[in-house]
């Protein structure tokens, strides 16, 4: 009775009433800051890419290397961080993991060579995006349940923001050089850094760890009691969090190795149309680099409004039912790019649609089901490991991509990577419907 009351509130209300504590507000804004600079980090490096490969005449398969050796640091990194998030806190990964960030941002500024650059970007990049999995675990945690999917939309919504930040600070900025173009960062990641002293820890996070306590104490009393404010799996709760998610069979397992799957095969083919798309259009399809990065910056700045749009459409429809018809989409948007020449209108709203694919919709309603999926015992551990693999995605991608590149060609590359890969998409079928609205505790313990 009490969710058919909620429902029947009108969205906007339900906003209002949840973002009351001003609280809320604050953390939103800490948290689509701090997304929005770690993927105008990243993005950096992909708008200068045609640059960076002049100024230190690094060939197509260096330059696939160096893609290939950022994201197996992004893989380690993000797994570790998954595990540090249920042992030492998400408040306490959440700000370390930005402080790595600004510190290697920084210092890409000094690079003079492929091997230093590579371990700048590697540790920089890492860090940035473990910001994903920190922030999918801890802002879930803390919003309500009644408009869960569309607030954490607002936060994922930082990635084109931070996509369009790049383009427009390369646009203005590269005339200085592309060393230039990244130290523009580092002075609003230390303003959020600075900002997320204040910040509170989950409070599912914490009434775990005094549910845990409890049991080691043998205060079974206060144990009854905590699990009236939320309800966990004791036995489980004991394991190791890594034991949990792998070893005991049932729901919790079989939902990660779904999601695993299809992660793996939307990360692989998001190379080829969100990492790889400059250096593609440069190199093969005779745009500037100029103009390759103003068609990111158009479609990163309207795509922030995609991003809402999924996260609305996952509450009314189920988050689910969104990724179902959006990884159906991609596969054949992207074997249509192919076919589309030229520099002209068609080839820009193709792209366009392709990014709201690849982005927008897609990640404004997979992130959130994400922390729905898992209960808070091993919610960080679990969402480490996605986006651990969604970093081993981009691996399997760029490996394949620099191998094929030199000597099969483009199109075969594009094929194999944008559209093949992208087919495990439609894995999403399998994936458990889990109802807009209803308490984490209530989906999962």
């Amino acid at each position: 009775m009490a969710q058919e009351q909620t429902l029947s509130i009108p969205l906007g209300e339900r906003i209002r009433r949840a973002t009351q504590d001003y609280y809320l507000v604050y953390l939103m804004v800490l948290a689509v800051a701090g997304w929005t600079l770690s993927s105008y980090d990243f993005n950096l490096l992909v708008n200068a890419f045609p640059n960076i490969a002049a100024d230190m005449h690094l060939s197509a398969t260096l330059v696939g290397l160096l893609g290939f050796v950022i994201y197996a640091s992004m893989f380690v990194i993000t797994l570790f961080v998954g595990y540090g998030m249920d042992t030492y806190g998400r408040k306490f990964m959440w700000q370390w993991c930005l402080v790595g960030t600004a510190v290697f941002t920084g210092l890409t500024f000094f690079v003079q060579n492929f091997v230093e650059l590579a371990i700048t970007r590697c540790i920089a990049s890492g860090f940035g995006i473990a910001e994903l999995s920190i922030a999918v675990t801890l802002v879930n945690e803390q919003v309500p349940a009644r408009v869960r999917g569309f607030l954490y939309s607002v936060v994922q919504g930082g990635w084109p923001l931070g996509v369009f930040l790049s383009s427009f600070v390369y646009l203005n900025v590269i005339r200085f050089g592309w060393r230039t173009v990244f130290a523009f960062g580092l002075i609003p990641i230390v303003a959020v850094i600075v900002g997320r002293i204040f910040i509170r820890e989950s409070p599912r996070w914490q009434h775990l760890t005094e549910v845990k306590q409890a049991l080691r104490k043998g205060n079974q009393e206060l144990v009854d009691q905590l699990l009236k404010r939320y309800e966990v799996d004791v036995e489980e709760a004991q394991k190791v969090t890594v034991r949990q998610i792998f070893a005991t069979p049932g729901y919790v397992r079989r939902q990660l190795t779904l999601l695993t799957v299809v992660w793996l095969a939307y990360a692989s083919s998001w190379v080829a149309t969100n990492v790889y798309i400059t250096y593609w259009l440069v190199s093969y399809r005779g745009w500037s680099a100029t103009e390759a990065s103003t068609l990111l910056l158009v479609s990163s700045g309207i795509g922030y409004f995609f991003y809402l749009f999924g996260g609305l459409l996952g509450e009314f429809f189920g988050r689910r039912e969104v990724l179902i018809v959006t990884g159906a989409l991609t596969a054949p948007l992207n074997l249509l790019f192919l076919f589309v020449h030229g520099s002209g209108w068609p080839v820009w709203l193709l792209y366009f649609f392709i990014y709201q694919a690849t982005n927008g919709t897609w990640s404004g309603a997979g992130y959130a089901y994400w922390a729905e999926s898992f209960p808070t015992r091993c919610r960080g551990t679990a969402v480490g490991f996605l986006g651990a693999m969604f970093a081993l995605g981009l691996i399997i991608g760029t490996g394949i991509w620099t191998l094929l590149i030199g000597p099969f060609g483009p199109v075969t590359t594009w094929v194999v990577v944008a559209v093949v890969l992208a087919v495990g998409q439609y894995l999403t079928l399998l994936l458990r419907r889990i109802p807009p609205h209803r308490e984490l505790e209530a989906i999962v313990v």
